[in-house]
């Protein structure tokens, strides 16, 4: 693995005991909260691995519970997170799960919603770093490190070129880029992370490019 900075071998500033199962967990809790888009009323938390096997000693519970809060890796309410979401209301049930999965530090978040069903599944790679690699049954990769724009469409000729081309045109630099399908000609998801904020007309201008279903944002 290659490091950037002194800072990605060090890890992020954070409520410890772990880079890996807190920070991590609480990163990849604050991606599924911002991808959701609000606070989730009903969340099943599946643990796979490393995760399942320490995730109340290393504090990845509340850490996973309060990144669903919306709190930072450093945030002091951490420790008192499952507390604070049972006085909003908020129904966290957390499953460990036996099956072995491609990485140990695995976890799965399913948000029970009848209108809006959402599920990530997220690894926490160290030092506090993370990968998103599934969303709702697509596969992609993301970093949650950097600003990022999740487009939703069908399957078609000229989609992602759409896209691209809008980016271009507002000169936004792609850092990284991916196209899941679970099937051809259906509908397919483009995980886009860039290297700058992205106002809300470009997210405008690409929602109303031909075959465009939904465009969310992810902030870092």
């Amino acid at each position: 693995m290659k490091y950037k900075s002194v800072f990605d071998i060090i890890g992020p500033i954070m409520i410890g005991p772990s880079s890996s199962h807190t920070a991590g967990a609480a990163k990849i809790g604050r991606v599924a909260r911002n991808l959701y888009g609000k606070e989730p009323k009903k969340t099943i938390i599946s643990l796979y691995g490393s995760f399942a096997k320490t995730y109340r000693g290393h504090g990845t519970d509340v850490a996973l519970v309060g990144g669903l809060l919306d709190f930072d890796t450093f945030d002091e309410r951490i420790p008192q997170s499952i507390d604070i979401a049972n006085e909003k209301g908020m129904s966290v049930e957390f499953i460990v799960e036996d099956a072995i999965t491609e990485h140990p530090n695995t976890v799965k978040i399913s948000i029970i919603d009848d209108e809006q069903p959402f599920e990530l599944v997220g690894i926490s790679i160290g030092g506090g770093k993370i990968e998103i690699v599934e969303l709702n049954g697509f596969e992609l990769k993301l970093s949650g490190n950097y600003p990022a724009i999740l487009v939703v469409h069908n399957d078609r000729f000229g989609s992602i070129a759409g896209v691209t081309n809008v980016l271009m045109k507002y000169a936004v630099n792609i850092g990284h880029m991916e196209v899941s399908r679970k099937e051809v000609g259906q509908i397919a998801l483009m995980a886009i992370e860039v290297d700058q904020d992205l106002d809300d007309k470009i997210l405008k201008e690409i929602e109303s490019l031909p075959h465009i279903i939904r465009v969310t944002k992810m902030v870092d």
